[in-house]
């Protein structure tokens, strides 16, 4: 393999050479070995791992690319892939929840369950989602709680319980403009708005299936450097 300088490594993927150098301080990559004036000589193989990084830190974020990587690293490929498989099974979860909450929109148009409420432990245990998550989205605007006016136990209606369920569906989505614009419109969402609801539950859709095929690009370089490195 020839030699590469950082310089062409950064071009060719278009990053910057202080981010490669993160990469490797970060263990993202192989370690290097140095020339006698000091510099670091890289390999087409740091180069797979780098298009490796550039690929599927979209999809799959950093901390999972990187242990992924890692895996690999250390010739573990089927704890790479189950790394990754985990991460896709939980799209499928979120595409469930997405599913719920448009069952939940008849309810909230039905005067008959229009007043349904449930309280906080309830909504933990139904949703999965902790009661220290519920408060900090209710901190922070993303929902909001009642107090009931015998007991004075918070509570959340249908339309809050949507809410929720939207929050926990883009919960662990990869940081993104996308994210950060769901999770705006998720705020701003007007009580007792189910087409409001509906077009929020469209836009994650629409996030999922993008990043589907991010992943399928992502795992398309791990495919190669696996191959490259005769893995399998």
């Amino acid at each position: 393999m020839g030699h590469l300088r950082p310089v062409d490594i950064a071009r060719q993927l278009k990053i910057s050479t202080s981010t490669i150098r993160g990469y490797e301080e970060r263990g993202f990559v192989p370690p290097t070995e140095r020339t006698e004036s000091g510099y670091r000589v890289y390999t087409e193989e740091h180069v797979a791992y780098f298009e490796c990084i550039v690929a599927m830190s979209p999809a799959f974020g950093m901390d999972l690319t990187r242990r992924v990587l890692l895996d690999i690293q250390k010739k573990d490929i089927h704890g790479a892939l189950w790394r990754v498989n985990k991460a896709q099974v939980e799209n499928h979860h979120v595409k469930t929840t997405l599913e719920q909450i448009g069952s939940l929109l008849i309810d909230i148009q039905d005067r008959s369950t229009v007043d349904r409420t449930f309280r906080v432990g309830e909504v933990a245990e139904k949703t999965g989602v902790s009661n220290s998550t519920l408060r900090y989205w209710e901190t922070e605007g993303y929902i909001s709680s009642a107090r009931g006016e015998e007991n004075n136990y918070r509570y959340f209606d249908l339309f809050q319980y949507s809410k929720i369920l939207l929050m926990k569906a883009i919960q662990n989505g990869v940081y993104s403009e996308e994210t950060i614009k769901i999770k705006r419109a998720i705020k701003e969402l007007r009580e007792k708005d189910p087409q409001g609801v509906k077009e929020i539950i469209q836009d994650i859709e629409q996030f999922l299936n993008h990043t589907n095929l991010l992943q399928l690009q992502g795992l398309s370089c791990l495919h190669q450097l696996c191959k490259n490195l005769k893995l399998y």
